[in-house]
């Protein structure tokens, strides 16, 4: 994390875990404020690549699920990366500013991913870089944010991935209840957030993934690195995937796993009176050997429950109790998704 925005953050009051952003001094009301009002959130746990060159485009095109050749300055798009068997590597938030591709994963991900990505481009005139220092990624989101962004002198997207010019970035409307995201230049973003922060209560990225989580987004980390293909984790449903372009690794599993039909698992969203991570087994009866799915993302909701995504069994979801930590641990109680 880039020292001035990190002292930024201190100075405001923020906890860390690492280069993770906890909590400002109190998780359980911050979680009590996001029911409420606008929460204004450090996305930490994020890291951003640039794609830039001329043959950017046309790189990436043919190494995600998405159809970047479609992909506009006025929109965000969800994607993926997989390997040639069809198995998600990352999750990605794609953008354009210029003529550069941003492209936004989990911050652990992000060294490992870039030198990847470097190895494909041989005698490509592309050029990949990392953000991260450069960029601050900052969420706002809850009842009044679309306001308090007018009020900032920023943009307004109206609808979700519509994504519009700021002063030093770039705003995104990502899906939820007024949930937005600004990426912004490291030397402007004390001064944004001071100006969010006088209406808005800064909250911990946990808030922000539980967030996220609500709107049924998932997010590939290290523990489920490799561990699905894009359908199972809803991608096909969020915009992720494209099944009218050419060839980028793992398409072939990918295509065929859609239209033969045999995925047999798909991304759920749930409750349990349990902690839960990324990566963590769940537990059911009515599945080989218990194993009645994997945790994606886990955050702790404001009734003290903590709330998932997580890729599990279509018959283990319909046909019976599936459990966490054991297979006698708490129950799920599946919720709805807003898709």
């Amino acid at each position: 994390m880039n020292a001035l925005w990190k002292t930024t953050l201190e100075t405001a009051g923020a906890k860390f875990d690492a280069d993770l952003v906890t909590d400002f001094g109190d998780a359980a009301g911050e979680r009590q404020a996001a029911l409420n009002g606008p929460v204004l959130a450090p996305l930490s746990h994020l890291g951003l690549i640039a794609v830039s060159g001329e043959d950017a485009k046309s790189f990436l095109h043919n190494q995600v699920t998405s159809d970047v050749n479609h992909l506009k300055t006025d929109a965000a798009q969800h994607s993926a990366w997989c390997t040639a068997k069809g198995r998600m590597l990352a999750s990605f938030l794609l953008w354009k500013e210029g003529d550069a591709y941003q492209v936004q994963l989990a911050a652990e991900l992000q060294p490992a991913i870039q030198k990847r990505l470097q190895m494909f481009v041989l005698r490509a005139k592309v050029q990949i870089t990392s953000r991260s220092d450069e960029v601050a990624l900052i969420g706002l989101a809850g009842p009044g944010s679309a306001a308090l962004l007018a009020q900032a002198g920023l943009p307004v997207p109206a609808q979700p991935l519509e994504a519009q010019e700021a002063p030093a970035g770039k705003v995104i409307r990502l899906e939820g209840n007024e949930r937005f995201e600004i990426a912004v230049a490291v030397a402007a973003a004390p001064s944004l957030w001071a100006a969010l922060a006088a209406g808005a209560r800064p909250v911990g990225t946990p808030v922000w993934q539980w967030l996220q989580i609500q709107a049924g987004i998932p997010h590939i980390s290290g523990p489920t690195q490799e561990a699905f293909v894009p359908q199972m984790a809803n991608f096909e449903r969020i915009g992720g995937v494209s099944f009218h372009k050419g060839c980028y690794p793992g398409q072939e599993i990918v295509a065929r796993t859609q239209y033969l039909g045999k995925v047999k698992r798909s991304l759920f969203r749930a409750r349990v009176a349990a902690t839960v991570k990324a990566g963590d087994a769940l537990f059911s009866t009515l599945a080989d050997e218990n194993h009645g799915g994997t945790v994606v993302n886990g955050a702790p909701a404001a009734d003290g429950s903590w709330e998932l995504l997580a890729v599990i069994p279509e018959n283990c979801a319909s046909g019976g109790p599936v459990h966490a930590g054991s297979p006698d641990g708490p129950v799920l109680e599946l919720l709805p998704l807003p898709y």
